[in-house]
C-alpha cells in the first residue's frame, strides 16, 4: 500500500547530507515551507546550496537557515530587499556565495530538470555580466544564452492539501515554484495543512501528482494563516 504520509518533519528529513542542493519553494514569504526549513536546520546539515526566489526575510525561515551558517551558496533571483539583512551581512563578509539568476530563467532551469531537458537557449541575460562564460548563439537573427537545468537533492515545498499517495493542491499564490521544484528534485518533501482520503481531490485540481512527491507532512496553520491571508514583505499573499 502506498502511503507517503510521514509522522513528523524530522522523519521526512532523515538522511539529509552535508553539501546537498536544496530547492525551497516560496516567493518572499508567500508559500514558504517554514516548518520544513526549521526541520532542515534541526538536522544539522551544512555546506548546503539553496535555490529559492529570494534570500530570506527577517531572521526566520530561509533567513534563519542562513543565519545558522548552514548555507554555502544560494541561487536566487531577488537576494536584496528591505529585511534581507542576514543575507546582506553574510555576502558582504564573503561568507556566502551568490549565483544570480533572472526569475524566468530560474523557473525554466528547474522545469528543464524535471522534464529531462539537457540544456536550452534563452535570450534573457545576453550582453550582461550574467552571460559571462556561457555559450551564446544567434538563432534566426536573435542572440541567445545557453542555460543548464538546476537539479536538487531535496525539495521543500508548501501545499494546501494532500493525500497518502502524495497528490497535492496549492493555495493561490502560495503555489509559485512548488510544482517545478517537486519535479526537479531527487527527494521532495511537502508540508500540507490538510490530509484528505484518496479520491477527495478532484483529479482536475491536482497540480503536483504524487509521482513527484516522496513525503507528505501535515503541519498546523499559524495564527496569521488561520485568520486570513498571510502577507509577504513583497506584498504577495500566501
Amino acid at each position: 500500500m502506498i502511503d507517503k504520509i510521514a509522522p513528523s518533519v524530522a522523519h521526512a528529513l532523515d538522511g539529509v547530507r552535508d553539501g546537498a542542493t536544496v530547492l525551497v519553494g516560496g516567493f518572499g514569504t508567500a508559500g514558504i515551507p517554514s516548518q520544513l526549513i526549521d526541520g532542515l536546520i534541526a538536522t544539522g546539515a551544512k555546506d548546503l546550496t539553496v535555490v529559492n526566489n529570494n534570500a530570506g526575510n527577517g531572521d526566520h525561515g530561509l533567513a534563519g537557515l542562513l543565519k545558522a551558517g548552514r548555507v554555502r551558496k544560494i541561487i536566487c533571483s531577488f537576494p536584496r530587499q528591505a529585511d534581507s539583512h542576514v543575507f546582506d551581512a553574510l555576502y558582504r563578509s564573503g561568507r556566502i556565495e551568490l549565483e544570480l539568476v533572472p526569475q524566468g530563467n530560474l523557473a525554466e532551469r528547474l522545469r528543464a530538470a524535471g522534464a529531462g531537458i539537457g540544456a536550452f537557449f534563452c535570450p534573457t541575460g545576453y550582453g550582461t555580466p550574467l552571460a559571462e562564460g556561457k555559450e551564446t548563439r544567434v538563432i534566426d537573427g536573435k542572440p541567445y544564452v545557453l542555460e543548464y537545468p538546476i537539479r536538487g537533492d531535496l525539495a521543500l515545498i508548501k501545499a494546501e492539501r494532500g493525500d497518502r499517495w502524495g497528490n497535492l493542491t496549492y493555495r493561490k499564490a502560495a503555489r509559485n515554484f512548488g510544482p517545478v521544484m517537486a519535479m526537479a528534485a531527487r527527494v521532495t518533501v511537502a508540508s500540507v495543512h490538510e490530509i484528505v482520503p484518496l479520491g477527495a481531490l478532484d483529479p482536475e485540481t491536482v497540480v503536483t501528482p504524487g509521482i513527484f512527491v516522496t513525503h507528505v507532512v501535515q503541519v498546523p496553520r499559524t495564527a496569521t494563516q488561520a485568520g486570513g491571508f498571510q502577507r509577504a514583505a513583497t506584498g504577495a499573499t500566501a
